[in-house]
């Protein structure tokens, strides 16, 4: 076992398993911008140390599994790293690049950029109180790659297109139905089911492993230039009228007025 201190995550090696936890259950495990470099920072750490065969990636409590960047962050004074401020495009390339299968655990909500890292992982195995659904369109976001071509992949075009443009919330069961969960299970026994996958991935060759999630990503690597435009484009549209009214709404607990403000300077 070996651990490593960081501000807001948590993070555990034991019997092969690296464990990342999202510590910030009063911020319903939303993404400030210290988590993106310190979850990046433990994919790479746990998916190039050879005594690690499997990576869980999962959210402090049980009211969310993750919900996407801090709504107290303004996405259009962001400062950090990445096209849009913050790294998420080097988020998404570390699961997908560490030869190793990252499995998103999730309990309660799994909503916006929470939404994606679920959708992005190899596995995802859901607590039957867990709730996924995306929020880009009402706050003035979106994500234009892995979030959405990506997710076209998964659950279909008709699927994904209304996912994210009716901003719906679905359950664990319906998240089943779609292919966007592997699993459900009482919330009692989610630990345990993460357990076991976790012991029967740790019997299988690693190599063997590696190529195979290798040839997966090979194949769908083109949403990873998809991406980068649409984010270049995201970029633009978080300085407009228009993605800054979907910020300040919601912090004012009021609905958009986005049709007012579309295409205005």
């Amino acid at each position: 076992m070996s651990e490593v201190t960081y501000k807001d995550i948590l993070y555990d090696e034991t019997d092969g398993v690296a464990t990342i936890t999202i510590n910030r259950p009063e911020r319903m495990n939303s993404f400030g911008l210290a988590t993106y470099d310190e979850v990046i920072d433990a994919i790479l750490r746990a998916g190039w140390n050879k005594e690690i065969g499997v990576i869980v990636l999962t959210g402090a409590g049980n009211r969310a599994f993750g919900t996407g960047g801090d709504t107290a962050d303004k996405k259009y004074s962001r400062q950090r790293s990445g096209t849009i401020g913050v790294p998420v495009e080097q988020l998404h390339a570390a699961i997908r690049d560490v030869p190793k299968p990252v499995i998103a655990k999730v309990r309660g909500f799994a909503i916006g950029g929470g939404n994606v890292i679920a959708t992005l992982c190899d596995l995802t195995i859901a607590s039957q109180n867990a709730i996924f659904g995306q929020v880009g369109p009402k706050v003035g976001s979106v994500d234009p790659g892995f979030g959405t071509a990506y997710l076209a992949r998964i659950v279909g075009e008709k699927k994904a297109r209304e996912i994210w443009y009716l901003c719906r919330r679905y359950s664990a069961e319906e998240a089943l139905a779609m292919g966007l969960v592997n699993k459900v299970v009482p919330d009692e026994e989610l630990d345990a089911e993460v357990d076991r996958w976790c012991a029967e991935i740790l019997e299988r060759s690693p190599t063997a492993i590696a190529i195979a999630k290798a040839s997966f990503n090979a194949d769908s690597d083109s949403v990873r230039g998809v991406a980068r435009m649409g984010f270049q484009s995201v970029a633009l549209y978080y300085n407009t009228p228009e993605a800054k009214e979907g910020g300040a709404a919601f912090r004012e607990k009021r609905k958009p007025r986005f049709r007012e403000l579309a295409g205005k300077e």
